[in-house]
């Protein structure tokens, strides 16, 4: 069985400035709409339509406002955790790891069916390509690349 003695942990946030205040543009357009709509007497159709629109525009706000990306390596293998997504990865289906530029796959979150498999990142063009023994691949967004390519290195030599 393989393992590490390493302990790595990350924890990366959407939170560029200029997509934080376009956000809060977003979340004043919505509102504004709402409190027009409270001083007038609307039909409960448009009303209820309107209403499922504003929960959706504020729900994604949120999603990307609070979005969290979290690696963990250890030695019992890699787990990453992020809004849907909790997977956990031992060394032993590991087949290929690698920390290698990216560069841009169409914008943060998760990206299904890239050259890397599915990619999870906030922000950069840094990340830990993990290729599995049945053939599937991923690869986690990283600020932190230098402590990575020493765990890939040690991970080469077991």
């Amino acid at each position: 069985m393989r393992t590490l003695n390493v302990s790595f942990t990350e924890v990366q946030r959407i939170d560029q400035r200029w997509l934080r205040a376009l956000l809060l543009v977003v979340l004043a357009i919505l509102i504004y709409p709402a409190i027009r709509y409270m001083q007038t007497t609307v039909d409960k159709l448009e009303l209820f339509a309107f209403c499922i629109g504003l929960l959706i525009g504020l729900a994604v706000i949120a999603l990307i406002w609070f979005w969290k990306l979290t690696t963990v390596i250890n030695n019992y293998g890699i787990a990453i955790k992020c809004p849907f997504v909790n997977k956990k990865v031992n060394w032993e289906e590991i087949e290929h790891l690698e920390v290698l530029n990216y560069g841009f796959v169409g914008g943060w979150g998760i990206r299904v069916a890239t050259k890397y498999g599915t990619v999870y990142n906030t922000s950069g063009k840094i990340g830990l390509a993990i290729k599995l023994k049945n053939g599937k691949k991923f690869l986690l967004g990283t600020q932190k690349e230098n402590e990575l390519k020493t765990i890939v290195e040690k991970w080469k030599n077991i």
